[in-house]
């Protein structure tokens, strides 16, 4: 088949490098510029220099609603298209211009997670596996039909840094077990269930702000979904932000008041949290090692040299 891709970073680059080594023909690519945005930053393997380097043309866009894109697709003549974090909508002239439609690869186990940073929002959540999809774009986002399907699953201590290097390893494997499927007409679609959808978006630094109100548990899991190279957790310790890289659920309970630096727990610094601390049945998060803003790492018992005080979500 004749392939056209839209896709952007490692996961569109891991999509264009299962084309190029496919028996399928990529006859175009379309991508983002290089972007500033603070995620967009990471895991930005260059789709453009891929495509480049084995004589493919490469249109750079950030949105595709103009005249010449859509002359230079029809030209093309594309029997499918195959779309991988394209950040923006593509319209029914777009995605339904091939014969067999557009298939969007989708890091997550639609239909829920739909939209942005999936693997970061289900982490957070407690989410026992994630996964990717392969699915007919329609549309409403990430609502298509699905072909192909495959998971991993979540550990205790994972972090979106080894969730990001697990399923973004699965994306090979299930473009070219969907387009094989596509084109020798063995393709089984199935329906999502709409009553089970849900909608996430992007990450912002706001969304890296602790809330202390969190309990625990929670807390804990954001610490991991935001390990570097993602901007880490932070908080504040008088008016200056410190960036949170490594903590655990205490073992005993503490009460008290939300973002009190109380005690020593094993090799951390116990931080009261969670709305209902003051019933003293809640764990508390126990720091281990922070980051300043002049990127210098300390281990949380020499920074806390003495317990009293808070940590805040603002200066």
């Amino acid at each position: 088949m004749r392939v056209v891709m839209f896709g952007y970073q490692t996961w569109g680059h891991r999509t264009l490098q299962a084309l190029l080594d496919s028996e399928h023909e990529v006859v175009l690519v379309v991508t983002h510029p290089k972007s500033d945005h603070v995620y967009e930053k990471i895991w930005d393997d260059s789709v453009a220099e891929l495509a480049e380097k084995h004589g493919v043309p490469v249109l750079l866009r950030n949105r595709p609603d103009d005249e010449e894109l859509l002359r230079t697709l029809r030209e093309a003549a594309p029997d499918i298209i195959v779309a991988n974090n394209w950040r923006t909508w593509l319209p029914p002239e777009i995605f339904g211009l091939p014969p067999h439609g557009t298939l969007n690869i989708h890091d997550s186990l639609l239909p829920a997670y739909a939209g942005f940073s999936p693997l970061i929002w289900a982490l957070i959540n407690g989410e026992p596996e994630v996964g990717v999809t392969a699915h007919r774009m329609d549309a409403e986002l990430d609502a298509g039909d699905i072909v192909f399907q495959r998971s991993v699953p979540v550990g205790a201590t994972d972090t979106a840094t080894d969730l990001f290097h697990r399923t973004v390893d699965l994306i090979g494997p299930i473009v070219a077990d969907s387009l094989d499927a596509i084109a020798s007409g063995t393709a089984r679609w199935v329906p999502q269930d709409r009553s089970r959808a849900s909608f996430f978006h992007k990450r912002s630094i706001e969304d890296s702000r602790i809330d202390w109100s969190w309990p625990a548990e929670d807390l804990e899991r954001l610490v991991r979904a935001q390990s570097d190279p993602y901007p880490n957790a932070f908080t504040h310790h008088r008016g200056r932000r410190i960036r949170i890289v490594s903590a655990a659920v205490s073992e005993a309970c503490y009460g008290g008041t939300p973002g009190r630096i109380f005690i020593r727990e094993g090799d951390g610094v116990v931080i009261v949290a969670g709305a209902g601390a003051r019933g003293g049945r809640s764990k508390g998060l126990v720091i281990r090692r922070l980051r300043t803003e002049d990127g210098t790492e300390h281990a949380a018992t020499d920074y806390f040299r003495t317990m009293g005080g808070y940590l805040t979500s603002r200066p």
